[in-house]
């Protein structure tokens, strides 16, 4: 019996980003040297009436670039609101897109560039299998500048667009090196109006970008595509990732608290916008595994429940965290595949590991994550958020066919598995 071929490289493949307060100004001048006559901006009702956006749309208007906005973006995307913004895209003859807000603005800014470049026959041809085809992007796509206004999802620095597919209850998402933004800008002036649970959540989605990139399942232990074209963004945990990775969470260690209790703290905003970018390029080379995976379903099903600091029209568990609720769970589950790395990634985020056996790996680390979340006052598990033990069934089924990420896990998670680490994610403390 023939063995199969193991991968045998990985890429680094990151945004260009520039990084200092104020810089948001420099974005007419970018897109100008890009050649750039009319652009649209993207972003969500509640941004659209804020300073970043009129920096933006002053710093164009002083660079001769026509600019028109779109401001119905939805906090955390469906593919409808996806569809509306491409429909209001497609007659502009844009020739680079801007993206001002969080993930959620980021995110459809790329899925925009990416059905009005190229559109495909049917929406869900470039979508993740087994959901959609996965079809590879077939051409460059238009230059797209993004200029988060969070300090969280990193998606300023990656190749992935993230929604929900509303008759699936879960989310999905679309993931290809041409995806990232040309260019990402990261002023820490455009955090300053960030509420606290938006802060908490944004911060806590970095630290579970980074230790699940560092968690992944190395990318030497995938399967060999059969071709160097099929490498998936997400490759598993590697030799640059880590750096990034891990420096993402030492500086979450020092300044997520910092930055989430106190929005005058202008050095730790600074230093988490930085992390967010940090943690991307990270997990945007290596993957995100279950707490990503079992997120989905979890923001995909949920009910009632409204995060405070979040103006939205409906029910909404923030992304970060709808991924922190499931990540003691998983590390406790997943340490016993790689007990050093575990250990590696809690002592990043300051725990005193020397004299800890491997055995107890996993414990460590989730209760360095629980310290976080309740520091960060985050709901005391999925049942703080209208999940009961009789929902997990459906919580399963919304997990498994995030095979982009949930294959990338260090030790394999079938129904069962998955069922129990769900339950012990009703509560966390």
């Amino acid at each position: 019996m023939s063995q199969v071929a193991h991968e045998i490289a990985f890429e680094m493949a990151v945004s260009s980003v520039r990084f200092g307060a104020g810089v948001t100004r420099e974005v007419g001048m970018d897109l100008a040297d890009l050649g750039a006559r009319r652009v649209l901006v993207i972003t969500d009702p509640v941004i659209a009436k804020l300073r970043p956006l009129q920096v933006v749309l002053e710093s164009l208007a002083a660079n001769g670039i026509e600019a028109t906005v779109y401001d119905k973006v939805r906090v955390e995307p469906t593919d409808e609101s996806f569809l509306e913004a491409i429909a209001f895209a497609k007659p502009g003859n844009y020739d680079a897109f801007v993206a001002v807000g969080g993930g959620s603005t980021i995110d459809t800014a790329k899925a925009v560039n990416l059905y009005v470049t190229c559109p495909p026959e049917d929406f869900l041809d470039y979508v993740n299998p087994p959901i959609g085809k996965g079809l590879p992007i077939p051409g460059p796509l238009k230059p797209l500048i993004a200029i988060p206004t969070t300090a969280g999802t990193g998606s300023e620095t990656t190749g992935v667009a993230i929604f929900d597919l509303i008759r699936m209850h879960a989310k999905t998402g679309i993931a290809n090196r041409r995806l990232k933004p040309t260019l990402g800008l990261l002023d820490p002036e455009n955090t300053r109006t960030m509420p606290k649970a938006v802060a908490a959540a944004s911060g806590l989605d970095i630290l579970s970008h980074a230790i699940e990139s560092f968690t992944a399942l190395p990318y030497s232990e995938r399967d060999l595509p059969a071709s160097p074209r099929l490498r998936p963004a997400y490759q598993g945990s590697n030799p640059i990732s880590d750096v990034w990775s891990l420096q993402a969470l030492r500086m979450v260690n020092q300044y997520l608290v910092r930055a989430a209790e106190d929005p005058a703290d202008d050095e730790a905003r600074a230093a988490m916008i930085l992390a967010a970018s940090y943690a991307g390029v990270g997990f945007g080379n290596a993957g995100v595994h279950l707490p990503h995976g079992m997120s989905y379903p979890v923001s995909g099903h949920v009910r009632k429940y409204t995060a405070p600091g979040y103006q939205t029209d409906h029910a909404l568990v923030p992304h970060g965290f709808s991924v922190i609720l499931n990540a003691p769970a998983v590390f406790r589950y997943t340490a016993s595949a790689s007990p050093e790395r575990h250990l590696e990634a809690a002592a990043a985020l300051g725990v005193d590991v020397a004299n800890v056996a491997k055995s107890d790996a996993g414990k460590v680390l989730a209760d360095r994550i629980t310290w976080f979340m309740q520091r960060l006052q985050v709901p005391n598990g999925l049942r703080d958020v209208g999940y009961t033990s009789s929902d997990i069934p459906e919580l399963v089924t919304g997990t498994l066919p995030q095979h982009r990420v949930t294959k990338l896990s260090p030790r394999p998670a079938g129904e069962e598995e998955l069922a129990r680490m769900f339950e012990e994610a009703l509560q966390a403390w």
